[in-house]
């Protein structure tokens, strides 16, 4: 018995409508990579041909969950959706979700879903415990994630809250660059466009019905492990501030995201006005105290961080939005462009999740447009008539709609980043990591978190820890930063393997050994250890570097960042401080935490083999 895991992982070929299952890969493989992130990337690596190109329908689209989803460990409701990346050529892709998708899908009896092929018409995928059917989604093709959600479970009937549904938007079908897999109204995946993605396989959407349980090997130790995880959530660890869940828990960012601003980290007009960021976290706090606000928790999650928000005043009144829990999707939505109205900012954010679009990619696309209009680089004759002034609400919801549409000046953004901005003229007002977008906050008074996005290994994203990066602010002492940042990602990315949510890990009191623990209870591995858990977080971390390199990644390419995100800010707590002089010396640094090459960002033989992934880079090439 696969103890901890389901015993099984679902096939599905688009090209053919065929489904079947296979058994999970042997002990030694899980030991190395355990789950989520890692085992999504074992896979990717293993399946993806020589020189296809992100959306090309034999690249496999990869829902993968981890040994503690679905089960009582603390958020157990972590998936993860890896494919390559749709905007970085050389890059894996990985975007993460909540909700209670993933504990679904393992109560239905799978560890993860691996999907290749396309299909010529639009269709959906039902899991509901052993019945697998693909089906048609045409009626749904058009809609929304939200309607889209409410469709399916209509049609599939039974208890509505039994039933978790995936799905993609208008952004997803028209393969939007940022376009993201929403599931459970307030959770998404949007990191490496997994949307877009499933809009190049045709596949609408993936509705689970699960039954079952996760089987423990040594249940009673779990429960009390778990227990112990569960008391300790809002409590620090050694060497940590506060943690994350203790900040956002019960809709925390609508009374805490004043702490975003205090460090200087809103982002608001691309990123070129610290007061505005001010004075939008306030108007946001102050509009959320009048309104009503439900948090919303996902699988067995005492943080419950995302929420509703019903808007009984002003323009909205009587609309409610459903956000998830971070500052990135309204700051993205509305701050990036200048909105300074909370409840414009609310009905931004609900649409982008509606159409399923990445508020990240959309704030750092629509921020670089609006600046350029109100700095005279594009003119209304260039927008077709759009005034595209700081804060203009109609203007903006009308560019999004062409977008969708892919006319008049709407078409002219739907390619990447890098393309959008040479043909407009404005490369240097585009905030990106390696061509792709960041989540977005100003990080640039945090010279630690700023570097940690962008030395991910999937583009830019949260693979550190921030609580224990507390010393990393803005300096021109650089200290022991990439150090920390590659300790610090160790540490997450074998967390983001687990199945459980970030905010029930991040600055935790003995977080480590209790996730260890957990693990070693739940699948019966007694003698796991936190040093192995640490190495699958570095195999992780190897497993990114290796696909890149196979891909055509050079040490150049990790310093393709855009001028935006690494100028000095002209105000606020890190004005007149720029990253960009010390940012190679922190790369060559980082490379030599790592065991890699300074001049290449390569990892030797020797490394590769200290990690038992020889097997990896035979795969790959890499030699």
């Amino acid at each position: 018995m696969a103890y901890g895991y389901a015993d099984r992982i679902l096939r599905v070929d688009l090209n053919t409508h065929r489904t079947w299952t296979e058994p999970l890969p042997p002990i030694e493989v899980l030991r190395k990579y355990v789950g989520g992130t890692g085992l999504a990337l074992y896979y990717l690596a293993k399946e993806t041909p020589r020189g296809a190109k992100a959306g090309d329908p034999e690249v496999p689209l990869i829902f993968m969950t981890g040994p503690l989803a679905g089960t009582r460990a603390p958020s157990s409701a972590n998936y993860v959706v890896v494919s390559l990346h749709y905007e970085i050529p050389y890059a894996p892709g990985a975007g993460h979700s909540h909700g209670f998708w993933a504990a679904f899908l393992k109560h239905a009896g799978y560890e993860g879903i691996i999907i290749s092929g396309a299909s010529e018409k639009p269709v959906y995928l039902v899991i509901d415990d052993n019945r697998i059917e693909i089906r048609d989604a045409q009626p749904f093709w058009g809609q929304g994630t939200r309607e889209t959600e409410r469709l399916i479970k209509r049609e599939l009937g039974g208890e509505p809250d039994k039933i978790s549904v995936a799905c993609i938007g208008q952004a997803g079908e028209a393969r939007l660059h940022g376009a993201m897999i929403k599931n459970d109204r307030n959770h998404g995946a949007g990191k490496g466009s997994p949307g877009a993605i499933m809009g190049c396989k045709n596949l609408k959407a993936i509705a689970v019905r699960g039954t079952g349980d996760v089987a423990i090997a040594h249940r009673q130790t779990f429960l009390e492990t778990a227990a112990q995880w569960e008391k300790n959530l809002f409590v620090a660890d050694e060497g940590s501030t506060t943690p994350l869940g203790a900040l956002w828990h019960d809709g925390g960012m609508t009374r805490q995201h004043k702490v975003i601003a205090g460090r200087g980290c809103v982002a608001v007009k691309n990123l070129t006005d610290f007061d505005f960021g001010k004075a939008f976290s306030q108007a946001y706090i102050d509009a959320c105290k009048e309104w009503t606000v439900t948090p919303t928790p996902s699988y067995n999650c005492q943080v419950a961080c995302s929420y509703d928000v019903k808007i009984t005043s002003g323009q909205f009144a009587g609309f409610t939005a459903s956000l998830c829990g971070g500052g990135e999707p309204f700051e993205g939505a509305a701050g990036m462009v200048g909105i300074l109205d909370a409840g414009q900012a609310l009905a931004l954010t609900d649409h982008y999740d509606d159409i399923g679009w990445e508020a990240g990619h959309g704030g750092s696309l629509m921020g670089m447009v609006f600046e350029a209009y109100n700095r005279g680089i594009i003119t209304k004759e260039d927008t077709g008539g759009l005034d595209l002034t700081w804060g203009n609400y109609e203007a903006y919801t009308e560019l999004i709609q062409q977008m969708l549409e892919r006319r008049d000046f709407g078409a002219k953004l739907i390619g990447d980043l890098k393309d959008v901005a040479r043909d407009l003229g404005t490369e240097d007002l585009r905030v990106h990591v390696k061509g792709a977008s960041i989540n977005i906050h100003d990080w640039r008074p945090l010279w630690g978190s700023l570097f940690g996005q962008i030395i991910a290994g999937t583009g830019a994203a949260h693979q550190v820890e921030y609580p224990r990066l507390r010393f990393d602010e803005a300096s021109p002492n650089v200290g022991k930063k990439p150090e920390k940042v590659f300790a610090t990602q160790k540490k997450k990315l074998w967390e983001d393997n687990l199945g459980v949510c970030m905010f029930a890990c991040q600055g935790v009191k003995d977080v480590l050994s209790l996730a260890t623990k957990s693990l070693a209870t739940a699948t019966g591995w007694d003698d796991f250890t936190a040093e192995d858990a640490l190495r699958v977080g570095e195999r992780t971390i190897m497993l990114m570097r290796l696909i890149a390199i196979s891909r055509g990644f050079t040490k150049k390419d990790e310093l393709d960042v855009g001028k935006r995100l690494v100028e000095a800010p002209a105000t606020g707590p890190a004005a007149g401080t720029s990253i960009a002089p010390y940012l190679e010396e922190m790369v060559n640094r980082y490379y030599i935490a790592a065991g890699w090459d300074v001049e290449t960002g390569r990892p030797p033989q020797a490394a590769i083999k200290s990690l038992g992934m020889e097997d990896v880079a035979n795969w790959l090439g890499i030699t």
